[in-house]
C-alpha cells in the first residue's frame, strides 16, 4: 500500500502540482504535540485509499512552503487538485473526517 510521501521545497512541483491526482499535504513540525497525534490517522489515510496521493511537509525545515501557503496554525493539512490548494483543514481529525473531507465536493 501507499507510505505516505516526504515532500520539501525540491520535490514540491513533481510530487504536488504535477500529480495527476488529488494530494493531501499535512503540514507538520516535529516538536508539535496534535502533529504527532494526528500521524496514524494521516498514514492508515495513505494505506488504505489510491484515490489521493498522500505527503508531509516539515514547516521548520521548508519555511518558504509554509509562507507560500499561509501556514500560521499546525497540523494544517491542504488538499491540492490539479496542483492549486482545494481545501484547506486545520487541526486534529480523524482518519475518518479526513476520508470525508477529501471526497465531498
Amino acid at each position: 500500500m501507499a507510505q505516505v510521501k516526504n515532500v520539501c521545497e525540491s520535490n514540491f512541483r513533481a510530487v504536488v502540482e504535477a500529480s495527476a491526482i488529488p494530494v493531501l499535504v499535512d503540514f507538520y513540525a516535529e516538536w508539535c504535540g496534535p502533529c504527532k497525534l494526528i500521524q496514524p490517522e494521516i498514514e492508515a489515510l495513505a494505506q488504505e485509499t489510491d484515490a489521493v496521493t498522500v505527503a508531509k511537509v516539515n514547516v521548520d525545515e521548508n519555511n518558504n512552503l509554509a509562507e507560500r501557503f499561509g501556514i500560521n496554525n499546525i497540523p494544517c493539512m491542504i488538499l491540492f487538485e490539479n496542483g492549486e490548494p482545494k481545501k484547506t483543514i486545520v487541526g486534529y481529525r480523524t482518519k475518518q473526517q479526513l476520508k470525508t473531507i477529501i471526497t465531498e465536493k
